[in-house]
Order: structure tokens, then C-alpha cells, then sequence
């Protein structure tokens, strides 16, 4: 690690350069993680103008959606910046090709990917970053060919392991010689320093970023990070049946107390509006819950609930997707509502319905849903 540069007006600059600021070409050596509904472009392009490494998230995105969402991250920055995605997704060739094609800098991975994609990654000049949670883990990934990963302990949000940083975080740097990114329990210059010092290459963080004026969470929900403490969060395995840490709410407390069987009642159900908030097909569904079996050993009742947790955030939003029917459905009458009702930055928004963004998307039917929905991992 080195530090130091030269302004253009003589004086002299304190920039850190680690091996990971190296490796994307960043200033800083933060990155800011791909969280489902709340990564989008404008976030992702405001850590990537910022000098940080922003990544996309796509795990919640249809390949249309995708598409989009890089073509309008790439109008909003010319740093580099990331996407996120899931490796036994049944379309992961297709999306591996758009990185390739739009010329993206970073591919992230939740789980590892195969050693034939990486190779691919690599073989176009794409840095492949996965996440990992055990040192094994990381020896595997890095004999595969990733250039770095992200190491996320058990302080973290979201989907989450049950070591912390500080015992997980040394084990992976002894045995990997890549870059070694710090995540779990970091937001702050205290903490980057920190993780510095144990020998990482930076640190990656969602919930720090979740909570900056360019994350399209709402303001009341942001508040609730802030006011809650230390003792209010929850590691839950009734969200989407992984370890998962969330703020402890009324829907929480409910899920914490349900049985096996109206868990997968539930999940069944929320199967189905998943369904609809992405415009995925049942057999696209089928086929990536049998990938994600093959490729891992979850249950079966892992491999059905992951449909809740999407189905309890994606509300929180305040710019609400509309569903395939609803895009495909031309306007009436041209009595279109103002575009802040529903994404604007949907490039079909112009083709939603009249009474699905009065009844779907606004604002104030958003935030009725907040006090029962604020569980964002």
C-alpha cells in the first residue's frame, strides 16, 4: 500500500493505493455492494464518480431490466463500476455476454462461479470479484482464476455467515495471496483503516451506502436505520431460508414466529407476486431453483423461500417496477401521470397503464406499506 500524489496546483494529495485500487482502476479503495432493489444506476454511478467502486445489482433484474439499467449507468459515469450477479442463474451466459459486449469492468458473484466463467470474465478483461465466506472458499476461487474477493463476516447485513470479520477476515489473507476485500461492520474512515491494517485491500459496504442521498430508499426508512441500535437487528432463517440479518420489525417478529409449514405456505404465495414483479416465467423460476439446488446444499425449503425477501423489500421503494403485463399494456387515453409515479428511468415507463401507476405506484400507497415492509436487507 502507498500513498501520495501531486495536484495540478502543486500541492500534494493524500491518495491511498492498494492492491484493489490498482486492480479496477478507482481512487478510493471502497467499494459499495450490489443490494437488491436499492443498487440501480444512479447510486452505482454516484460511487463510481465518487472514485469508489460501484456495482449494480442484477440478481433482481430481468435481462431486459439489465440491459437498461448498464446502458443507463454508463450514460451517468465513464469510471469504471460493477455488476452483481448470480452464477446459477439460468440466463448467466447471456448476462456474462452483455458485460463482455458493454465493455464492464467488474463481475461480482454472491456465490462462485464456475471456473469455465471466470475464464471467460477474464479471457474479455473483466476483473471477477466473488464473495466468499471461509477461507476455503477463497483458495478454491482464487485457483480458478478470480482476481480478488469479497470477504464478508458475520456483522454484515443481509445474507451472512456466522464468523466475524475479525477471526474471518485474517484466516482468508493467510491463505490467498489476491487481493483481499474486507466486508461486515464497516462505515467508516476508523474502519477502513482497520481493515488496512490487517493486511486487505479495502472494504465493501452496503448499509453505509443504502443510506446516502443517492439510494432511492425512502427518507422514513433510512430514518429507521438510524434511530434503531445495536441490539435491533436479527439473523433470521425464515426470510428466504439463509442466514440473514435484518432490522427486527412486526414482519419479522411474525416470520421468526411462524411454523415450517406457513413459512412455505408463504413462500408459495410470495412465489407468485415474484412472479410478477419480475415478469419471469414459471419454468425461468423452475429452472433456476434446480440450478441453485445443483449447485449448492440447500434444502428444499432454501431452494423455495428466497421469493420472500424480494417480496418483503421491494416494496420499501418508493419508485415501484412495474410488471410485464403492466409494461405491456399500452397507456389509455394518453392521461398519463407525472413519470416520478412510477421508475423513471424505465426506458418503457411511457407504456404503463393510467390505473396501474394510480393504483400501483404512488408515492402514498408506497408508504402505508412502510411500517409493516422496512426489513430491507
Amino acid at each position: 500500500m502507498s500513498s501520495g500524489s501531486e495536484r495540478s496546483d502543486g500541492g500534494s494529495a493524500q491518495v491511498l493505493r492498494t492492491p484493489l485500487t490498482e486492480l479496477v482502476g478507482i481512487e478510493h479503495p471502497i467499494v459499495q455492494t450490489g443490494m437488491g432493489w436499492v443498487s440501480g444506476p444512479r447510486l452505482t454511478a454516484a460511487t463510481s464518480n465518487a472514485g469508489g467502486l460501484g456495482i449494480l445489482a442484477s440478481a433482481t433484474m430481468t435481462y431486459p431490466e439489465l440491459e437498461a439499467a448498464v446502458a443507463k449507468t454508463k450514460s451517468l459515469t465513464d469510471k469504471p463500476f460493477g455488476v452483481n450477479m448470480r452464477a446459477d442463474a439460468s440466463d448467466a451466459g447471456e448476462r456474462i455476454d452483455l458485460l463482455i459486449r458493454e465493455k464492464v469492468k467488474v463481475a461480482s458473484f454472491a456465490l462462485a462461479p464456475k471456473k469455465e466463467l471466470i475464464a471467460k470474465l477474464k479471457d474479455h478483461g473483466i476483473v471477477v470479484i466473488p464473495s466468499i465466506g471461509a477461507a476455503k472458499h477463497a483458495v478454491k476461487v482464487a485457483s480458478w482464476g478470480a482476481d480478488a474477493v469479497i470477504v464478508q463476516g458475520g456483522e454484515g447485513g443481509g445474507h451472512t455467515g456466522p464468523v466475524a470479520t475479525t477471526l474471518l477476515l485474517p484466516s482468508v489473507l493467510d491463505a490467498v495471496d489476491i487481493p483481499v476485500i474486507a466486508a461486515g461492520g464497516f462505515f467508516d474512515g476508523r474502519g477502513l483503516a482497520a481493515a488496512l491494517s490487517y493486511g486487505a485491500a479495502g472494504v465493501a459496504m452496503g448499509t453505509r451506502f443504502l443510506l446516502t442521498s443517492d439510494s432511492a430508499v425512502p427518507d422514513s426508512v433510512k430514518q429507521q436505520y438510524l434511530t434503531r441500535g445495536l441490539q435491533d437487528t436479527t439473523v433470521s432463517l425464515k426470510v428466504d431460508g439463509m442466514p440473514h440479518r435484518v432490522l427486527n420489525t412486526d414482519l419479522v417478529n411474525s416470520l421468526e414466529k411462524s411454523s415450517y409449514a406457513k413459512g412455505l405456505i408463504a413462500a408459495a404465495r410470495n412465489a407468485t407476486k415474484f412472479k410478477s414483479m419480475t415478469g419471469m416465467k414459471w419454468s425461468t423460476l423452475a429452472k433456476d431453483g434446480l440450478a441453485m439446488k445443483k449447485a449448492s446444499d440447500r434444502t428444499w425449503q432454501q431452494i423455495i423461500m428466497p421469493p420472500t425477501r424480494p417480496c418483503c423489500s421491494k416494496p420499501v421503494s418508493s419508485k415501484a417496477t412495474p410488471t410485464r403485463r403492466a409494461r405491456l399494456r399500452p397507456g389509455r387515453g394518453n392521461g398519463r401521470r407525472p413519470a416520478e409515479l412510477c421508475r423513471a428511468d424505465r426506458p418503457d415507463h411511457d407504456r404503463c397503464s393510467r390505473s396501474y401507476r394510480r393504483t400501483r405506484c404512488a408515492p402514498r400507497l408506497q408508504a402505508r406499506r412502510l411500517t409493516k415492509l422496512a426489513d430491507l436487507a
